[in-house]
């Protein structure tokens, strides 16, 4: 579920900050805010990825992604 899938990516990215929408068990939508997101888009696309694990692909059919720094998300830190 949604908020099983936000503990994982916030445990797999610590200071990470995950909102996870999903109504139907399997397509889900996550915009993750983190330090660690100052790579490439797809660079950080694999590293929420790396959190879920076996997870994508199989539980997870789908998960549309936005993956942003503090600064681009306009929080403060």
């Amino acid at each position: 579920d949604a908020e099983t899938i936000r503990k994982l990516i916030e445990s797999g990215l610590p200071g990470a900050r995950a909102d996870v929408q999903g109504d139907d068990g399997v397509h889900f939508e996550a915009t993750v805010v983190a330090e660690a997101s100052a790579q490439l888009p797809l660079a950080r696309h694999r590293m929420v990825y790396a959190t879920l694990g076996d997870l994508m692909g199989g539980a997870i059919h789908a998960l549309q992604l936005k993956t942003v720094t503090p600064d681009e998300s306009g929080a403060a830190r």
